[in-house]
């Protein structure tokens, strides 16, 4: 659906340039982005090299095990029907961890090893089970505490201060989650009730 609306906003922003006879303003406005996107990403790698080492540094250290620690309270209240030595508790717990710490190309192997361990255990496999739809909630809305591709790419485009949106990032990233969570009950709640009805 995405590319349709990217293929019709080119073809409109076309249409206009040669009805309002600026065909060449297209023309230089692609390599000028063209060029500007390829000093950005060049600009990316550095930073992201060095953030991701820090991200792996944090793993081999331990470190990622002890947020596992301090998740697994949280994971079992999120989580009360799965059983507590699950295979798909563990790869919840590695994903949440990881997005905690910012490494969102560490969370996403975790992330699809829950998904396959829930769909597993799921009674219903033509229908996402609850835990499905919660760990989908919370890994979606996840609280960051290291925005390390934001702040790449601000670092990028030339802000002088790129962490200064590490605060504001957790915060609003702890009103995302706690948001996603209500819903997710919320929903559970009235779904239950419909089922009981009928």
């Amino acid at each position: 659906m995405i590319n349709f609306l990217w293929f019709g906003m080119m073809i409109i922003g076309l249409m206009v340039a040669a009805a309002t006879g600026r065909i060449e303003a297209v023309t230089e406005s692609l390599f000028s982005s063209a060029e500007q996107a390829v000093s950005v990403a060049f600009s990316l790698i550095s930073i992201m090299t060095f953030w991701l080492g820090m991200m792996k540094l944090i793993e081999k250290s331990g470190l990622i095990n002890w947020v596992v620690k301090i998740l697994r309270p949280l994971s079992l209240l999120l989580f009360p029907r799965l059983p507590r030595n699950h295979p798909a508790m563990h790869a919840i717990l590695m994903n949440m961890s990881a997005n905690l710490l910012g490494m969102g190309s560490a969370a996403t192997p975790f992330g699809l090893k829950a998904m396959q361990e829930l769909q597993a255990i799921n009674e219903e496999p033509e229908m996402a089970s609850d835990e499905m739809c919660t760990f989908l909630a919370v890994n979606t809305s996840s609280i960051t505490l290291i925005p390390t591709t934001v702040v790449a790419l601000r670092a990028a485009s030339g802000s002088l201060y790129p962490t200064e949106i590490v605060g504001t990032t957790i915060i609003a990233t702890i009103c995302a989650t706690t948001v996603a969570i209500i819903l997710d009950k919320t929903m559970r709640a009235l779904s239950r009730k419909k089922k009981k009805r009928r």
